[in-house]
């Protein structure tokens, strides 16, 4: 089964935001797929995502109220199939920090969305509360894009 984790710096705003896309995304087409998410920083373990981030999230009908922030661990590289950075600098940390033994493929997020490749998604943190609209639009194109080639596999 696909398992995929989710990571951005703290893990309280784009990869929360990540994961509920896809595991939306998963539920409507009746995929199983594991999902999570986590940050390369440890400034948030156990906090629940930012307000804005769960606000956009239930404005889309997901809560995430329930999510808690936790650290990229050297277990995940082994544990997931896919770790899927939010951005070029986490993808670059996940890359320094995997394990000799890692077994999961590494990507952007946007790496699954034709055109975008390469890009990053929108930080919202030190921006407005419409900001977080943008990155759920973000996370929701590459959620389905993603859902689709995982369910091709």
């Amino acid at each position: 089964m696909p398992s995929i984790l989710f990571v951005c710096l703290g893990n309280i705003c784009r990869s929360p935001l990540a994961e509920a896309a896809l595991r939306a995304e998963a539920q409507r087409l009746r995929m199983d797929l594991i999902v999570d998410s986590a940050g390369t920083g440890g400034w948030h373990i156990g906090e629940a995502p930012d307000p804005r981030a769960q606000a956009v999230a239930h404005r889309h009908g997901v809560d995430i109220s329930g999510y808690q922030g936790r650290q990229v661990k050297p277990a995940d590289f082994r544990r997931f199939t896919h770790i899927i950075a939010l951005d070029r600098d986490n993808l670059a940390n996940l890359r320094r920090i995997a394990p000799a033994d890692a077994t999961a493929e590494l990507s952007l997020l946007l790496d699954h969305v034709p055109g975008r490749e390469g890009q990053a998604v929108a930080d919202p943190y030190f921006g407005d509360d419409d900001g977080f609209d943008v990155t759920w639009d973000e996370v929701t194109q590459a959620a389905r894009n993603l859902a689709l080639k995982l369910r091709g596999r």
